[in-house]
């Protein structure tokens, strides 16, 4: 799937690019305004995100062009916003067609996670809780450890997001994973999700303070108790009493 940037700043390029990459789009920006809407039919993007704080006045004749091949049901089309857009802006944007209105700075979760939601809406279903990661809060249930393959002293820590495919992790002993390289394959995990412990193995996709892990397998049918689980929280059911 491709996704149509047409935005001026690096930075949010930057900001984008990690926010929607677990979702598998292909990315392709453009900096000015009149060559995206030139070439837009060539690429033919399944969504489409537009800066107004690039481009504060004409990213109402950017909505309206694209709007009039590609209706909102099979394309949406994100506005980033700045500091000086108000309300009427908002309601101007509604009107002509944007499917959501984003801050351009990106600092929150909750506005990652309204990006992605926009974005997840036109993936279909078993690609959409394969490679969206959601932020979990701690009263969803979601716990994991996994034993040092060397020293097999058990990692504990925090899980920050989760998907059907992975999570990412932040241990509480950091000193703990600094000699555990990437690709790393882990055998020994537990991973409860709400009341149920399942045991993937796992692979360390990535290193850091936060730590990726790539689910490789599960015994019996644990996939499917952990598909059920990011079911849930795609229409935001998972809250423990």
């Amino acid at each position: 799937m491709k996704l149509l940037l047409v935005l001026g700043s690096d930075a949010t390029l930057h900001r984008i690019t990690s926010c929607v990459k677990p979702l598998g789009f292909e990315i392709i920006r453009y900096f000015h305004a009149l060559k995206a809407m030139d070439n837009v039919d060539e690429i033919d993007p399944q969504a489409i995100i537009i800066s107004a704080v690039d481009f504060p006045r004409h990213w109402k004749a950017m909505v309206q062009f694209f709007r009039n091949e590609r209706s909102k049901e099979c394309c949406p089309i994100i506005l980033l916003k700045g500091e000086n857009f108000g309300p009427d802006d908002t309601s101007k944007a509604s009107y002509i067609g944007v499917s959501g209105v984003i801050n351009e700075a990106l600092e929150s979760p909750l506005e990652i996670d309204r990006l992605q939601g926009i974005l997840s809406r036109y993936l279909p279903v078993d690609e959409k809780r394969r490679n969206r990661r959601y932020h979990v809060d701690p009263k969803q249930g979601f716990n994991f450890l996994f034993a040092h393959p060397v020293s097999y002293v058990f990692v504990t820590g925090q899980v920050k997001d989760i998907s059907s495919g992975g999570l990412s992790f932040l241990p509480d002993n950091s000193s703990l994973t600094g000699d555990v390289g990437l690709n790393t394959r882990l055998e020994e995990c537990s991973l409860r999700s709400q009341n149920t412990i399942l045991a993937p193995v796992c692979r360390l996709a990535r290193t850091g303070r936060v730590l990726s892990m790539e689910f490789l397998s599960f015994p019996g049918g644990e996939q499917q108790v952990l598909n059920v689980c990011i079911e849930k929280l795609l229409h935001g059911e998972l809250y423990l009493p």
